[in-house]
């Protein structure tokens, strides 16, 4: 199937969690698509693959935590010295260990929540007022279906994610007389390193419950981040987009 072209030719686009995954093709179809891209990511190593399979002179990184404001609030102001922020993609995540809530070990569980959470909420808290300033900008933070239906064993993931649907309503109320959207996205199960740090059993208890009978593939993500990036989202904002093959109803 051809891909639909979008022109992000003079926007800037920000990727946390850049450097993997989703966050690797998300840059590259930006790439493609004309945008000056920077990825954040917090392994060296896989940044410096990225950079080096990318090969765009569009491309820049940084080496940052999320879930530390300080290193985000100085990375974001090192950027707007030169470029403005139009879209900021929150896709850095892990999943912590699977267990019960009455077993998750105390410092992972805020590990989690440190990056899916409050992760996001500090990348929205440093870059909005570049985007209020310019009336303009495309939020899209990457949430999952954990975050509406809760998955056993893996509470500290599914209170992240929550977290974020419920920032995102928030944010896009807040910026809506502006030309600036917020919104996330639920994806179920998708091939991705992130499915590495689950138990085998936890991987098939989530197949088991996607009616199409597989996982989401890289490429289908990110055509609906393009498009709610894109200049085209003109009303969608404080929404929440799910891509989880029939798994959730709302």
């Amino acid at each position: 199937m051809d891909k639909i072209k979008y022109n992000f030719k003079n926007r800037t686009a920000l990727i946390t969690g850049g450097a993997q995954g989703f966050g690797f093709d998300i840059a590259k179809r930006f790439l493609e698509s004309g945008a000056k891209v920077i990825i954040w990511d917090i392994d060296p190593k896989m940044t410096e693959k990225a950079i080096k399979d990318l090969d765009n002179s569009n491309l820049s990184s940084n080496i940052v935590d999320v879930s530390n404001f300080e290193e985000v609030e100085s990375s974001v102001n090192e950027i707007i010295k030169n470029s403005n922020i139009d879209i900021l993609v929150n896709n850095a995540g892990i999943t912590g260990p699977t267990a019960p809530l009455w077993e998750y070990d105390l410092e992972m569980w805020k590990k989690v929540v440190e990056i899916n959470l409050m992760g996001t909420f500090h990348c929205c808290k440093a870059i909005v007022p570049n985007m209020i300033k310019n009336n303009y900008g495309r939020i899209v933070n990457v949430a999952s279906v954990a975050g509406k239906d809760g998955n056993a064993n893996a509470s500290a993931y599914s209170v992240g994610k929550a977290g974020a649907i419920g920032l995102t309503k928030s944010l896009g109320k807040e910026l809506a007389d502006k030309n600036i959207a917020v919104n996330a996205v639920t994806p179920a199960g998708a091939k991705t390193r992130i499915l590495d740090q689950m138990t085998k059993e936890h991987v098939q208890r989530m197949l088991s419950k996607v009616p199409r009978g597989r996982f989401l593939e890289v490429e289908e993500f990110t055509s609906l981040i393009c498009w709610l990036s894109s200049e085209e989202n003109t009303f969608s904002t404080a929404a929440v987009f799910d891509i989880s093959g029939g798994r959730s109803t709302y």
